[in-house]
């Protein structure tokens, strides 16, 4: 699965952060073990002017001390943690004036990043996620925490909804600060979340993934694109018409817009996968979702409007939800090709490509049977993840 703080600490070796881009979300599906996944409990921090102020400058500083250990890495050619503290921890300790857990975290990020391409040189943002351990930090009660700083500990409120509620009494392990474009903190906190009691299924509930729709399960139920290309299309004519502009207040309101519209979007993903789980576990089901390999070379976008609006469609997130909502759920969750799905007559199986009249409508030319094109889809991917699991059964 490979999803957790660990591995997507924000850094890059190029344009961008992925963990940045990622950061927000406030659960996420990681590695697993044992019939317990890592989900990623978000705290927003509320910390005074003091407290952001100290840590902003020990982000600031942490990742300045990663860069320099970056570029001796690069140029040494070494990614062992213990050879790299032989030159670097000195260094952090005396130089910089890090902590002396500090730095240790420090070099092992670094060696954590340059393992993954040794070609590269990682380079560290200014504002980068930085990491935390139980001797950097430690919670005091269900409302604030203690994080260490340049300036010493500092005791920061956070705020814990009710569901975050739910998973923060199983945090363990490290953490990492995040600072958003906005200006708002949040930490990360990794808890081990048990699986729920898996429930055998031979029935399923299959989930067509598109984008006029976002998603359409084969009882029926369609879930609009609209509200996400509402907002989609509202920020790409207000961040072409502010770079347009070009003034130093457009490009404070463009860093004051980024993330909004993926925000949304992943808001309105998590609302879409909560209802389907919901619908299968109500049911006694499973859910049966397209194999998404290769689905953006599969969809045609013709126009530059069309191409951002595929780009910029959340796929992959969109099943991450349904698949980690629905192993807590204890549901199982199947993959299933779906080549022909769209030109096949879920009723009698006859394919063919004149079969799909419109993006909107199926007319089966075999038997004359009439659908909506994305619930026959649907259907088609119920059926495929039915004889799936019989296969399985009988073998």
């Amino acid at each position: 699965m490979g999803f957790s703080p660990r591995n997507l600490r924000g850094f890059s070796p190029g344009r961008g952060s992925a963990f940045l881009r990622a950061s927000a979300l406030a659960f996420r599906l990681s590695e697993s073990y044992y019939g317990a996944m890592k989900l990623t409990v978000q705290l927003q921090l509320l910390p005074n002017r003091e407290q952001a102020s100290a840590l902003r400058a020990t982000v600031e500083r942490f990742n300045e001390a990663a860069n320099w250990v970056a570029a001796e890495c690069f140029a040494r050619r070494e990614a062992n943690q213990f050879e790299v503290r032989k030159f670097a921890y000195r260094h952090l300790r005396e130089q910089l004036a890090l902590s002396s857990q500090t730095a240790q975290l420090c070099i092992k990020n670094v060696c954590d990043a340059y393992k993954r391409d040794k070609t590269k040189r990682v380079h560290f943002r200014k504002h980068a996620a930085i990491v935390y351990d139980q001797r950097t930090m430690s919670f005091k009660g269900i409302d604030r925490v203690s994080l260490l700083t340049l300036a010493g500990r500092v005791v920061v409120p956070f705020l814990l909804g009710a569901y975050q509620r739910e998973r923060f009494t199983l945090a363990k392990g490290q953490a990492d600060l995040v600072l958003r474009q906005d200006g708002k903190w949040f930490l990360l906190v990794t808890a081990d979340v048990p699986d729920g009691a898996p429930v055998p299924a031979t029935d399923f509930l299959g989930v067509d993934l598109g984008i006029v729709r976002i998603a359409t399960d084969s009882d029926g139920t369609a879930y609009s694109g609209q509200p996400v290309e509402k907002v989609r299309r509202k920020h790409n004519l207000q961040r072409k018409r502010l770079q347009r502009r070009n003034t130093r207040g457009a490009r404070k309101k463009l860093g004051r817009l980024a993330g909004k519209e993926a925000r949304f979007r992943r808001h309105e993903n998590h609302v879409i996968a909560k209802r389907v789980v919901d619908i299968a576990r109500r049911t006694g089901r499973g859910i049966a979702v397209e194999e998404l390999t290769g689905i953006r070379e599969r969809v045609t976008a013709r126009g530059g409007d069309a191409r951002n609006r595929l780009g910029g469609w959340a796929f992959f997130q969109l099943r991450r939800f349904i698949e980690y909502k629905a192993r807590l759920a204890g549901i199982t969750v199947v993959a299933v090709d779906p080549r022909n799905t769209s030109r096949t007559c879920a009723r009698c199986g006859h394919c063919e490509k004149a079969n799909r009249k419109s993006q909107r409508t199926f007319f089966c030319k075999a038997c004359g049977h009439a659908d909506n094109a994305d619930v026959n889809a649907a259907r088609n991917l119920r059926a495929l993840a039915e004889r799936n699991a019989a296969i399985g059964l009988a073998g």
